[in-house]
């Protein structure tokens, strides 16, 4: 059995594990969640939810001098929450615990002697904390392609543990002639290839709904549809949506781009700000690497953006197929399936108040399956 720890903030991390979960379960390996966040619909396995670390009041040292990333003192929510993990791990003995991401819970894993896989993230992470959160993992995954290469700063250790397993999407990348499946769905597409999305995510920022009106005013010929939670425009599923679009106009975090490129729609990106500019390296990536993206740092003016989309409207969107080629998720399990098929140690321990080799039943707050 394999843990894997879900950060809380935005959704991409969630659907990540999901799209993961899916793999796993298929191969008969048991991946337990543990969260703040909710449970997902489709997730089968076992799920802790955990409670809030967020302190109320004034905090102290949160950083601990900067060595860590928040660990405030006399904080109660971060002591319910580690003692509920810690919990689970004494209980459970996972083979390895899945880390996307927290310094924290992944050095608290590692202290409980349990392998850690950490889920790489771009950005600017040469930090102290970060750097212990990657030294002491067993292996990290990185979830976009390997010609890509080191988005975080790697050590030349980081290299040797890290498998690169593309771009994980919670949908199938769309296939090359999937225009010409019928002469129906072939006029549909093209009717709305002059639509733009504009999908400002759950994280937080964004574009507002005033910006959008101008751009809407300055480009008559093209359908604008604006995806934000805040101004009352949301889907929980925008496949539809991003398959419809001509240009996508979003962030540069990790799920959404996969979930463009799994769409095959050229898109142009403006990156947030993020800790450790984990947006504006990801953008920068992806330019690099030549896929069908433009980048600006801010919402452009009006008069640009006739010339803008007709711009991104020619780029081919099949070239997103390098970064996202549907093979990520199923790769990520794989390597957890390897993980899970080799003992970590653990279970060769017995708790020092039993001497008959039996364990005692685990009491764990994991809500059941």
């Amino acid at each position: 059995m394999i843990g894997y720890y879900v950060h809380h903030q935005g959704s991409g991390h969630l659907h990540r594990a999901a799209s993961v979960h899916r793999h796993t379960d298929r191969a008969g390996l048991a991946l337990t969640g543990l969260s703040t966040a909710s449970r997902p619909a489709d997730w089968t396995g076992d799920w802790l939810r955990l409670p809030d670390d967020a302190g109320v009041g004034p905090e102290r040292d949160v950083t601990a001098h900067d060595r860590l990333h928040y660990v405030p003192l006399g904080s109660r929510g971060l002591s319910a929450r580690m003692a509920m993990i810690s919990r689970w791990l004494d209980a459970t003995r996972p083979s390895a615990l899945v880390v996307d991401v927290s310094v924290e819970v992944a050095l608290l894993a590692r202290l409980h002697g349990v392998p850690v896989v950490l889920v790489a993230q771009p950005g600017r992470r040469r930090d102290a904390a970060h750097r212990l959160a990657y030294d002491i993992a067993t292996r990290i995954v990185a979830p976009w392609p390997e010609h890509v290469g080191d988005l975080w700063g790697a050590s030349g250790t980081d290299l040797t543990r890290t498998s690169f397993v593309g771009a994980i999407s919670r949908y199938a990348p769309v296939a090359p002639a999937a225009e010409e499946r019928g002469a129906e769905e072939a006029d549909a597409t093209r009717r709305v290839t002059r639509r733009v999305v504009v999908v400002n995510g759950t994280g937080g920022g964004g574009v507002s709904p005033t910006e959008v009106a101008e751009a809407r005013r300055a480009t008559p010929d093209w359908e604008w549809i604006q995806l934000d939670r805040r101004h009352g425009t949301w889907v929980d599923d925008p496949w539809p949506l991003l398959r419809s679009a001509g240009v996508v106009v979003s962030h540069a975090g990790q799920n959404l781009v996969a979930e463009i490129a799994a769409a095959r729609r050229p898109a142009l990106l403006l990156p947030q700000d993020r800790p450790f500019d984990e947006q504006r390296e990801m953008a920068a990536a992806l330019q690099r690497a030549g896929l069908p993206v433009r980048v600006r740092e801010s919402w452009p003016s009006p008069a640009e953006w006739p010339g803008l989309l007709a711009g991104l409207a020619g780029l081919d969107g099949a070239g997103w197929s390098t970064w996202n080629d549907g093979g990520g998720a199923a790769r990520m399990a794989a390597v957890l399936a390897e993980l899970g098929s080799t003992p970590s140690g653990a279970d060769a321990l017995v708790p020092a108040d039993r001497t008959d080799g039996t364990r005692p039943a685990p009491q764990t707050e994991a809500v059941p399956a």
